[in-house]
């Protein structure tokens, strides 16, 4: 991380503050410095307990960001920082906006990897209608053959996209970026979740005043009641924290 940005420890696992994440990231970009985006919530730090895979691949992402109302809270509550929540679906939008604005003789290349058929599809046709001047390359579904996901290597392996938005749900998204990410080793990968599905319109992301009072995740259980059981991570992740702020020192860089 440059000058002027710490991480801070949330259970163990690395999460970045910073002010501006899109313009760090163009930053990255700019440079050709191939990063990987974790938008880490409570849940995914309570798998990553569990899954050390999982736990070790978050560690060595670039960027981790506060996305779930959990960690931004054990940020501001247990560790006295000023952190504002910044959902991976808002980083992606404000992202793909700023590359819009760019000044420069070739465009950012740009794929969508993820979500049920033709939902990237989809997605990217919505980006498309929002934005014309942006360079989306190409989509694939994330329900695929063994086959079908070696020709979609050899396709990144080609258009050598700069921006990779992986929408696998969580690890699976993780876990695939950190395999495969060599064959983009210059590209921004993001693991994006149900972005795709709310971009497409699939799906209806959380109105706002939710959001504002991180209960954003209570809409999600609305539109999604199987998920209650992973929903039970959240007062896991609560005892765990105030314990683990106790024994443990917050700042790791």
């Amino acid at each position: 991380m440059s000058k002027g940005n710490q991480a801070f420890s949330v259970l163990g696992i690395p999460v970045h503050v910073m002010a501006d994440y899109p313009g760090w990231l163009l930053e990255c970009l700019h440079t050709g410095r191939g990063t990987h985006v974790v938008t880490l919530n409570a849940e995914m730090t309570m798998q990553a307990e569990r899954n050390q895979l999982l736990a070790q691949v978050i560690k060595n992402a670039e960027l981790v960001i506060p996305d779930g109302a959990g960690v931004v809270l054990y940020l501001r509550w247990l560790l006295w920082q000023k952190v504002q929540r910044f959902p991976g679906i808002e980083l992606a939008e404000k992202l793909l906006q700023a590359l819009a604005q760019q000044k420069t003789k070739t465009k950012t290349k740009i794929f969508f990897y993820g979500g049920a058929p033709g939902v990237a599809a989809n997605a990217a046709d919505f980006w498309q209608q929002q934005i014309p001047d942006l360079s989306i390359v190409g989509t694939h579904s994330g329900y695929h053959s063994l086959e079908e996901e070696a020709q979609l290597r050899q396709t990144l392996a080609q258009l050598q996209p700069q921006v990779i938005f992986v929408g696998l749900g969580v690890p699976r998204q993780e876990l695939w970026i950190a395999e495969n990410r060599h064959l983009c080793p210059q590209a921004i990968w993001i693991g994006v979740g149900g972005s795709f599905d709310i971009w497409s319109g699939t799906k209806t992301r959380a109105p706002a005043w939710l959001g504002n009072n991180n209960l954003e995740w209570l809409y999600r259980l609305y539109q999604e009641p199987w998920r209650w059981r992973r929903m039970l991570a959240l007062p896991a992740f609560a005892v765990k924290a105030f314990v683990y702020r106790l024994t443990a020192r917050g700042a790791i860089s």
